[in-house]
């Protein structure tokens, strides 16, 4: 700044340019508020407006909106729960011990898909327990000890009661099992448990009975169809009413994000109760339906929803038969179907949908010893088509065919035995055929294999002597060896009399006789003769069946007669 420009800021004159200026934007200032208030008198007496208000966007609703269909279309009330109706009818066990205002602590045990969270979360809504809910797959006894404390204070200050929902519980293991076992006694927790594997295998004893255990059935057809059809028309009204609110709704930039004012953002994720704050509109049914809304009994299925056209009753039919019971994958499916392009050609997308699922089947799981089950069971009964079927269905599923040779191997002994002496040198040469050429070429192996032991003929002569001889044995295990059947390789041994009395039957022309077994069974007979039919059951009510349904009315030609019907008995 110039020595001039210093001199004339200080100077009087330029002291009464600066008043002046400020005595300016003073009369700027009280013109400005006169506007103002002006302004809002005149709002004041204006018509009033109504303002648009922005949606409300949480956290929960984003964490809503990116959820899979089949997480955010879960039934909110019993009434809306489909399937399982020997669970949620009103004169069901369940439903009684609900109407009493507890459950008590129960393992729900059914395939995926069935309804099992579900069902678990609506109980405790239903109860008003808070409700806690753990997965045995990502969780410990840190996690569980740190419910069962929340819960007993809880209990103690507001007498409320705490459920806490396991999945996958059959994934804890046996010491953290126990855990549960105080606090179940006590009344401090009630658990709720979901598996897929069977409870008496996966679970503890102890746990077992302190609980009571409910199955529930694969969804039917009927059932996976009316899930779907609501599904539908309750995302075809949420596409419509959100089209409508959009429309509404001021344009914003790209940038802005529409959040309410008064939401901080510091809501919590996860919530002790299941998400209740913004229900979901049941969906009205378009044929004069009654008040039932959802998924109730009384909704009737429908597809006649011009929003979707590529949803053609063909596509429905397939994604019922493609789940499979499992409302999960049914769910998944009619996702993929709405989210593709409404031109889309009707065989490209059914192909696409059979490729995108996964074969239901558990190399670990139940279902893996369900099927070899079937499969053995079929060979002893000489059903070869259906043990053939068993086979299929097995190694289509990626079973490991080293596993089904072995089973075949036992089978060979246990069910053909001594009727086909064959039978075991070729399911023997089946499973090192199996090693060498290995999948896909060795199924024809198994095959041959499969059909040979469920056409060859049947004996469990020696399985069931092995039985009888087993059992024998476990009664004294003490009994010694008897002393002629004793080698004596000694000559202590030879005084103490081993081996004395022995003959050794190659050198005798005709039959000899030594003590072969300990006196407490020496008139025992394990291995019975051929054609012993002792302790076989005749049941006339089979045959006749066996008769009619597989032998095309023909008599059985093993069937005797009335008089050796009436000197067997």
């Amino acid at each position: 700044m110039s020595q001039a420009s210093i001199t004339t800021l200080f100077t009087p004159s330029g002291r009464s340019q600066h008043a002046s200026t400020g005595a300016s934007h003073a009369a700027s200032s009280s013109k400005a508020a006169h506007t103002r208030k002006h302004s809002e008198l005149e709002d004041a007496f204006a018509p009033e407006a109504t303002p648009l208000k922005r949606p409300r966007v949480t956290v929960s609703s984003r964490l809503q909106s990116v959820a899979p269909l089949a997480e955010r279309l879960r039934p909110r009330t019993l009434n809306e729960f489909v399937g399982q109706p020997h669970l949620t009818e009103h004169d069901s066990l369940l439903m009684s011990h609900l109407d009493r205002g507890a459950t008590g602590s129960i393992i729900f045990w059914g395939p995926p898909g069935c309804g099992k969270t579900t069902l678990a979360r609506l109980l405790a809504t239903h109860t008003d327990a808070v409700f806690k809910e753990l997965s045995a797959t990502d969780s410990g006894i840190g996690d569980v000890r740190k419910v069962v404390e929340e819960a007993k204070n809880l209990l103690a200050l507001t007498g409320r009661r705490t459920v806490l929902f396991l999945d996958e519980v059959h994934r804890f293991n046996k010491a953290q099992q126990d855990i549960f076992l105080p606090f179940l006694e006590q009344g401090h927790l009630q658990l709720i448990g979901a598996t897929t594997e069977n409870p008496s295998f996966r679970l503890t004893s102890a746990l077992l009975s302190r609980c009571r255990v409910f199955i529930l059935e694969r969804l039917s057809d009927k059932d996976i169809k009316k899930i779907l059809t609501q599904a539908v028309e309750r995302v075809s009204e949420t596409d419509d009413s959100a089209s409508a609110s959009h429309s509404a709704l001021p344009t914003s930039s790209p940038n802005e994000v529409l959040v309410d004012d008064d939401d901080d953002n510091t809501s919590d994720v996860a919530s002790s109760q299941p998400d209740i704050e913004e229900p979901l509109t049941h969906p009205t049914s378009t044929q004069g339906s009654t008040a039932s809304a959802g998924f109730s009994h009384a909704a009737k299925p429908s597809i006649d929803l011009p929003n979707y056209p590529q949803l053609t009753p063909k596509v429905l039919s397939s994604i019922v038969a493609l789940s499979c019971g499992d409302a999960r994958t049914a769910l998944s499916l009619i996702e993929l179907v709405l989210s593709a392009p409404t031109s889309s050609d009707e065989t490209k997308l059914l192909a696409a949908l059979r490729r995108s699922v996964a074969t239901a089947y558990d190399r670990t799981g139940d279902s893996h010893y369900d099927m070899i089950s079937a499969l053995h069971k079929c060979v002893r009964g000489s059903q070869g088509s259906a043990a053939l079927y068993w086979l299929a269905r097995m190694l289509t599923a990626g079973e490991d065919p080293l596993y089904v040779a072995r089973r075949m191997v036992v089978c060979a002994s246990e069910d053909i035995g001594l009727a086909d002496n064959h039978a075991l040198p070729l399911a023997m040469a089946t499973y090192q055929a199996c090693q060498v050429i290995g999948m896909p070429e060795c199924r024809i192996n198994l095959a041959h294999l499969v059909s040979y032991l469920s056409e060859a003929p049947k004996s469990t002569r020696s399985y069931e002597a092995y039985e009888r001889a087993e059992e024998a044995a476990k009664l004294d295990p003490s009994i010694p060896v008897p002393l002629p059947m004793r080698n004596a390789p000694t000559r202590l041994m030879k005084e103490l009399g081993y081996a004395r009395g022995y003959k050794y039957n190659p050198d005798y022309l005709h039959p000899v006789t030594n003590e072969y077994m300990p006196i407490q069974f020496c008139h025992d007979e394990f291995l019975r003769k051929e054609g012993d039919m002792t302790g076989k059951t005749w049941d006339e009510d089979a045959l006749r069946q066996w008769v009619f349904e597989e032998n095309g009315g023909q008599p059985w030609l093993g069937q005797p007669s009335e008089v050796d019907q009436i000197g067997g008995k």
